[in-house]
């Protein structure tokens, strides 16, 4: 059990996993940067079906926002729940080819 903003909530919090900032890179990949502070990688290749299908077109794929720690994209119509990216995700060095 945890509280935020004055509720009690049941279970693990979450509000690390929340997301900061996203950064998208070639080959469906972003850079993202959670709410603990630690930066990882994400493969968005792993986002499949119909829901996700628009993510095949560069323009929307590159446009992503954040809204309330969730990664969102063409206007909020496509999302992904943060938990899900930090569990699908991998840490990123700094020395990398993405640095």
């Amino acid at each position: 059990m945890y509280f935020n903003n004055g509720f009690v909530y049941g279970g693990e919090s979450t509000l690390g996993t929340m997301i900061d900032s996203v950064r998208p890179l070639d080959n469906m990949i972003m850079l993202i940067t959670f709410a603990s502070g630690e930066e990882r990688l994400f493969d968005a290749s792993v986002l499949t079906g119909p829901a996700y299908a628009p993510l095949c077109e560069k323009s929307v794929f590159m446009a992503p926002e954040i809204d309330h720690g969730v990664v969102t994209w063409a206007n909020g119509t496509i999302d992904c729940a943060p938990e899900f990216m930090f569990q699908h995700s991998y840490e990123y060095s700094h020395e990398g080819q993405y640095a």
